[in-house]
C-alpha cells in the first residue's frame, strides 16, 4: 500500500483526533471522518468526509485510524452494528501475509482489551496496530505527539510516514498491547511528576517564597522537566483549563491500578495521585487540567499557591 497519498479513516474528532486528522488533510491524504459529536468547523469546511457510521469509514479508508476516549468507545467504534469490523469481514490478504486494510487504534485504553481486539480484526484479515500518543493537545496541534507503537512490524513501516505527520518520537514497542502497556507507565510517571511538583510548588509558597521564581531557579537544575517548566507555570498562573481533563488521566490511572492488580503489583504511589484527583473530582473539578491536582494539595493545607502566607 502507498501511503504517499491514501484513502484514510478517521474516528473521533475531540480534542486530539480534530487536529491529528488536520494534519492528515493538511498533507494531501483523501480523508474519511466520523464522530459522534459535532464535527469541528476546521473538518467540517475542510475536504475530508463526513460519514454517518464507522462503517463507512471502513469501507472507504485502507487505514482507519481511532482516537476516542476510552475502552468500551473502542469496542463500540470496532464491534458495534454499524462497526469498522462489520465493513472490513473478509478482506483479502496481501502476497506478504498482511492485510489490505490497517486499523491503527491510537486512544489510551487497557492493555489486556487490545489484545483481544487485535485478534479480532486479525481474525478478518487485516492488521491492527495500537498507537497511543503521549503530548496532549499541544502537541496534537503542533504535530509534536510522541507515538508508541504495538503490532507487526510490516504494518509500521506502513503507517509511519502517516504517524510522522502527527508527532515527532515514534517507536515500535512490540506486539499487540505493548504500546499501551507503555502508555500507562508514561501516565504513571506523569501523575506521579505533577504531585512532586505541586507538593514543592505549594511548601515553597506557604514558606512565603515566591513559587514562580522557585520554579525558575529549579528549572537550572537536576529537578527540572517539563512538568515543572509547563505545569508548574500553571499551577502558578491558576490556568487550569484543559489540555488534559482530569476525568481522563483518572482512566489511565484506573488501567495502572487494574493491571496491576492482575499481576500482583504494588503501585502505592499512583494509587495516592487517583485519590487527589478524586478529591479534585468531588469539588466539580473532573473537567480541569490535571495540573490542577494541586488543588487538593491545597484544599488540605487550606492555603492556595497564589496567596501570602499570613
Amino acid at each position: 500500500m502507498n501511503t504517499a497519498s491514501s484513502r484514510l479513516g478517521f474516528i473521533g474528532m475531540g480534542t486530539m483526533g480534530a487536529p491529528m486528522a488536520g494534519h492528515l488533510i493538511a498533507a494531501g491524504h483523501t480523508l474519511f471522518v466520523h464522530t459522534r459529536s459535532k464535527v469541528p468547523d476546521a473538518i467540517a469546511h475542510s475536504v475530508a468526509t463526513v460519514c454517518a457510521t464507522a462503517r463507512a469509514v471502513a469501507e472507504q479508508a485502507d487505514i482507519i485510524f481511532l482516537m476516542v476516549p476510552d475502552t468500551p468507545d473502542v469496542e463500540a467504534a470496532l464491534f458495534s452494528e454499524h462497526g469498522v469490523a462489520s465493513a472490513v469481514q473478509g478482506v483479502q490478504r496481501s502476497a506478504d501475509g498482511h492485510g489490505g486494510k490497517v486499523v491503527v487504534d491510537m486512544s489510551s485504553i487497557s492493555p489486556i482489551a487490545t489484545k483481544a481486539f487485535a485478534q479480532n480484526i486479525n481474525a478478518l484479515g487485516c492488521d491492527y496496530l495500537d498507537a497511543p500518543v503521549s503530548g496532549g493537545e499541544v502537541g496534537a496541534k503542533n504535530a509534536t505527539l510522541s507515538i508508541m507503537v504495538g503490532g507487526p512490524e510490516a504494518a509500521f513501516e506502513k503507517v509511519k510516514p502517516l504517524f510522522a505527520l502527527m508527532g515527532k518520537n515514534i517507536t515500535l514497542v512490540g506486539g499487540n498491547g505493548h504500546a499501551q502497556t507503555a502508555k500507562v507507565a508514561n501516565q504513571i510517571i506523569v501523575a506521579l511528576n505533577i504531585e512532586a511538583v505541586a507538593e514543592a510548588l505549594l511548601f515553597a509558597a506557604r514558606a512565603g517564597a515566591d513559587p514562580e521564581r522557585v520554579r525558575q531557579a529549579l528549572m537550572g537544575g537536576f529537578a527540572a522537566s517539563k512538568i515543572l517548566e509547563l505545569h508548574g507555570e500553571r499551577m502558578v498562573k491558576r490556568t487550569f483549563n484543559p489540555g488534559f481533563r482530569i476525568e481522563l488521566h483518572q482512566k489511565d490511572l484506573n488501567l495502572a491500578l487494574s493491571s496491576a492488580r492482575a499481576l500482583g503489583v504494588s503501585l502505592p504511589n499512583t494509587a495516592t495521585a487517583q485519590e487527589l484527583f478524586n478529591s479534585c473530582v468531588a469539588h466539580a473539578g473532573k473537567a480541569w487540567d490535571h495540573s490542577a491536582m494541586v488543588r487538593a494539595l491545597e484544599m488540605m493545607a487550606n492555603f492556595d499557591i497564589g496567596q501570602q502566607p499570613a
